[in-house]
């Protein structure tokens, strides 16, 4: 008997969620600023990774997302994008 839980591991496009919005399906998103997180997310079988500019308030300790850069943000998601294999 394999597991309860079914991964397709058929790349994420925006077809995919076009098509899964078409058949009434639900689309699950987390959010991942570092490249360990986003390989646990993506593994699982997370359809979206968000990579937000909440990095400022959770990765840098600030009181609110205005002081994070877009250098900061490249940063966050070129580490995200180098784990993900599947998700969008």
């Amino acid at each position: 008997m394999s597991g309860y839980l079914t991964i397709n591991s058929k790349k994420i496009t925006t077809r995919s969620f076009f098509e899964m919005k078409q058949r009434g399906e639900k689309i699950a998103m987390l959010t991942a600023y570092d490249f360990t997180m986003a390989s646990l997310i993506d593994n699982s079988g997370i359809d979206c990774i968000l990579v937000g500019d909440s990095a400022s308030n959770v990765m840098a300790g600030n009181e609110n997302t205005l002081p994070i850069t877009v250098d900061e943000m490249i940063y966050h998601a070129r580490s995200v994008k180098r784990a993900v294999k599947r998700a969008w």
